[in-house]
């Protein structure tokens, strides 16, 4: 596959979808990604077929379609001396090394950085982890859900203060690909440097670290006053010096979202378009200072005004609108969504001489849509790959023989 990463081979060590993801956005992006899989078991999202309320029918499988498309996979068995030694041929030529093994399982496998440095001094070796490489946390695993939502706050910054509980991420492995996006990006930065200077970086990102990132702002806020975060209460809340920030309830149980932060701005045409131009011209929201005072009289107006008409009718009164808004969509409507379409977002996928649809990475190069090949079938490229590395059939059924690769 062509793109900005042709030509740079990432060996992938790794299970499950934050690491893993890392490897499908850079696979995105035009490399070569060697996925590793234990000959026996493979990764272990492979028999995986309950998302949820969601059962997956037939050859289908989401969790490994979107963090594995467009990769190779090598059955082989690192565990064992012939499968250890093929595993650093393949690291001798390749230019990153992407992992999220735990630290005694590298040492244990001999897959460490020192161990990989010795076959390649210049591989840019990345690890992704659960709460980082330093701390007393360091050796201990975790998932997006411990790692980057609850113990980095969105758990609780995503919570309504009146909600007797906590919400749930949005869907499966949400923290899992938006780390695996920053850890495609700091592998990108490292191949860069390494280009310039020849210098080859370790390269560490954490779901914690990630996840204190995405929460950022709010966590600067809580270094700089020592208050935590605040959230609203549960429903369709509306900021209470804004009318022009928060969600409004339509006739049909769906949601406005609008973010004009610049409230006063917008807020007359606003208005005029939803059908009561009298608030543009009532002396109580005459000026930003008066709007900000007055909101929760606004806000009472828009809320019985949006909430007598469906979703639908608000979309096209809002078409064309300067203001910032969007509607409150859900997973299937996303799938559709004509914006989500023309930037590529969503692209269509050939396999064995069928089409279907798969989420991309969502950085476009040259404002061109990403060509996409399917996730790989469980060691389907092991004999290709070692005879690309100079290996011969006779190699081959050795390793075999031997239980090093499937």
């Amino acid at each position: 596959m062509s793109g900005p990463m042709s030509g740079v081979r990432v060996l992938e060590v790794a299970q499950w979808t934050f690491v893993p993801a890392a490897g499908a956005v850079l696979a995105d992006w035009g490399a070569d990604v060697i996925k590793i899989e234990h000959p026996q078991t493979g990764d272990s999202q492979r028999g995986l077929r309950q998302l949820g309320h969601i059962t997956v029918e037939g050859d289908r499988n989401p969790v490994m379609e979107h963090a594995n498309r467009g990769k190779r996979s090598v059955a082989l068995d690192m565990s064992t001396p012939d499968g250890h030694a093929l595993l650093m041929d393949i690291a001798r030529s390749s230019d990153v090394f992407l992992t999220n093994f735990l630290p005694d399982a590298r040492k244990k496998l001999r897959i460490d950085v020192d161990d990989v440095r010795a076959e390649n001094p210049d591989i840019i070796y990345a690890r992704g982890s659960a709460y980082g490489p330093l701390g007393p946390d360091a050796g201990k695993g975790g998932y997006d859900m411990t790692g980057f939502w609850s113990r980095a706050a969105g758990a609780l910054g995503s919570t309504p203060c009146d909600l007797d509980g906590v919400v749930p991420q949005p869907g499966p492995a949400y923290g899992d690909s938006i780390g695996g996006m920053t850890i495609a990006g700091g592998i990108a930065a490292a191949l860069f440097e390494r280009e310039r200077t020849g210098m080859a970086r370790v390269v560490d990102i954490s779901l914690l670290g990630v996840g204190v990132w995405a929460s950022g702002v709010a966590i600067n806020a809580a270094l700089a006053s020592g208050t935590p975060w605040q959230t609203n209460p549960g429903g369709a809340n509306v900021a209470p010096n804004n009318p022009l920030v928060g969600f409004y309830r339509t006739s049909d149980g769906r949601f406005l979202g609008v973010s004009m932060l610049q409230g006063f701005r917008y807020f007359a045409e606003f208005c005029r378009r939803v059908g009561v131009p009298e608030l543009a011209t009532d002396e109580r929201f005459a000026s930003h200072a008066l709007l900000a005072a007055n909101a929760p009289a606004a806000i009472e107006v828009l809320r019985a005004t949006l909430g007598a008409q469906p979703l639908e009718h608000w979309r096209t009164v809002l078409d064309g609108f300067d203001g910032q808004w969007a509607p409150v969509q859900n997973t299937a409507e996303v799938a559709i969504d004509p914006q989500v379409r023309a930037n590529g977002n969503v692209v269509a996928v050939q396999q064995d001489g069928q089409t279907f649809d798969l989420v991309a990475s969502p950085v476009l190069y040259d404002e061109t849509p990403l060509s996409l090949n399917p996730m790989p079938e469980f060691a389907a490229h092991t004999e290709e790959l070692i005879l690309e590395l100079g290996g011969d059939w006779d190699r081959v059924t050795a390793l075999k023989e031997s239980g090093a690769i499937a």
